[in-house]
């Protein structure tokens, strides 16, 4: 059997308490190009699961503990897309059949043909590859998986990793998907994503954000006008809906949109037709349509400022992004990443952040998400002055006190050192002054002065004694 090139090199993770089924399973699955995760156990299956996301899971039903079927439960409830095919001997039978009704992919008798639990994997990670156009080769000419799809979205956690297994799944259909995040975690860019992913890649990708466009001016945005349609109409102009047939239209901040025009985006999507402002005759359009909010639309409906029949027409699937606080392990890789991206734009030589530096970005807090992230990490790039970002730029850039880093003895030091400069500088290098201020006697304030390397005649004014 001859992998398909879809699915070569998928993760599958094997679990089972026989430790010589385990090994064969191990070989057989390695030997077909599949990068296989072997566990004795459920609970460490879990552990794995967590650390490393597989495609598909293999599980023997008769497990130490925790059984099989109690695994799957634990998938189903934390990765309801992440498929399971159990191996069950006679007796277990009549459970494996039940668990196939609650969502299990498949299952298997024991002793089992290689071949068919070979073709049982390939179907179930048929559920998770990338959706292509049409007629295009499924692995580009070095024979390495395409992942061009997801290049803008850097990640190691699991949590994103859930999610853009699932984004690969839904790209596949024309259904409309709500991505919802808060402000500056990405959502834009896992909706293009998703488009690259989708059968409409080669069409155009359209992304609008409704906050950002007066209500007056937004209806003409999204569904274009006629001549003289209204004062400053000199010529008909297409909206972004003719722009993007074809391909997909991305209306970020879909919560902003006013209520008048959400009547009209609702008729768009059930007809199919957008009829521009001032126009008597409706324009056929072929677009997917994505949408995006950080608001709570629940809410919203509750309040009637969002229409219930909208927001289950935008709702057909719901993606939810994490905030950088719930995907730290990716922090690391983003700034990286970012510096990449930044040293080329401004032609610098930067290698990336000192390890204290790269620990700062990776225990702050992070408010802003990704795009604050992304800030900092350009504030440092325009600053450095040496190929490795020292944390003195990083903690400019988040605003903190470097004196945060100091011990005791050093921040009382640059206290120390600072007030006897102020001082001198008030009383232009007067040193009976300085003293009578500081209530200290002279000296002790030479005293001073001598420990800090400090000398009057340096503030005194030129030309005065």
């Amino acid at each position: 059997m001859t992998v398909p090139g879809a699915v070569q090199g998928a993760h599958i993770l094997v679990v089972d308490d026989d430790e010589d089924i385990l090994r064969l399973l191990t070989m057989r699955l390695s030997a077909r190009h599949f990068r296989v995760t072997p566990a004795g156990s459920a609970e460490q299956a879990l552990a794995l699961l967590a650390i490393d996301p597989p495609r598909v899971v293999v599980s023997d039903i008769r497990l130490p503990g925790r059984d099989g079927l109690s695994l799957f439960e634990e998938v189903r409830k934390s990765r309801p897309s992440l498929p399971v095919i159990l191996l069950t001997a006679h007796g277990t039978i009549p459970d494996a059949v039940d668990a196939t009704t609650r969502g299990v992919f498949g299952y298997l008798t024991k002793p089992f043909d290689s071949q068919v639990l070979l073709e049982k994997i390939d179907q179930a990670l048929q559920l998770s590859a990338p959706g292509l156009p049409s007629g295009e080769p499924s692995l580009p000419a070095d024979g390495k998986m395409d992942d061009a799809w997801q290049a803008g979205m850097v990640y190691r956690s699991s949590c994103m990793a859930d999610l853009m297994n699932e984004a690969r799944i839904v790209a596949i259909s024309d259904a409309s998907v709500l991505i919802r995040g808060e402000s500056g975690s990405g959502k834009e860019v896992l909706a293009r994503a998703i488009h690259l992913a989708s059968s409409r890649a080669r069409g155009p990708f359209v992304a609008i954000n409704c906050g950002a466009i007066p209500e007056p001016l937004l209806e003409s945005e999204l569904f274009g006008h006629v001549k003289g349609a209204f004062t400053g109409a000199g010529s008909a102009r297409n909206g972004l809906f003719q722009a993007a047939s074809g391909g997909t239209l991305f209306l970020d901040e879909i919560g902003d949109m006013p209520l008048a025009l959400q009547v009209k985006l609702l008729r768009v999507l059930q007809e199919r037709v957008v009829r521009p402002v001032g126009a008597t005759q409706g324009q056929a359009v072929d677009v997917r349509l994505l949408s995006a909010t950080h608001r709570d639309l629940e809410a919203a409906m509750a309040e009637g400022l969002f229409r219930e029949d909208l927001y289950y027409r935008l709702d057909v699937v719901s993606l939810n992004l994490p905030r950088l606080e719930e995907r730290r392990e990716d922090i690391s890789l983003l700034a990286a990443h970012f510096v990449q991206l930044i040293s080329g734009k401004y032609k610098k030589f930067i290698t990336g952040f000192a390890p204290d530096a790269l620990e700062a970005l990776a225990t702050v807090a992070w408010p802003g998400n990704v795009r604050q992230l992304y800030n900092v990490v350009e504030q440092c790039c325009v600053l450095t002055s040496t190929p490795l970002i020292p944390l003195s730029l990083v903690l400019r850039a988040l605003r903190l006190p470097s004196m945060e880093t100091l011990s005791y003895g050093e921040a009382r030091q640059r206290f120390e050192r600072n007030y006897l400069i102020q001082l001198l500088k008030l009383t232009d290098g007067n040193v009976a002054d300085a003293a009578r201020i500081a209530e200290r006697n002279r000296t002790e304030f030479y005293r001073l002065l001598q420990k800090h390397d400090l000398s009057p005649m340096m503030f005194r004014a030129e030309g005065r004694e």
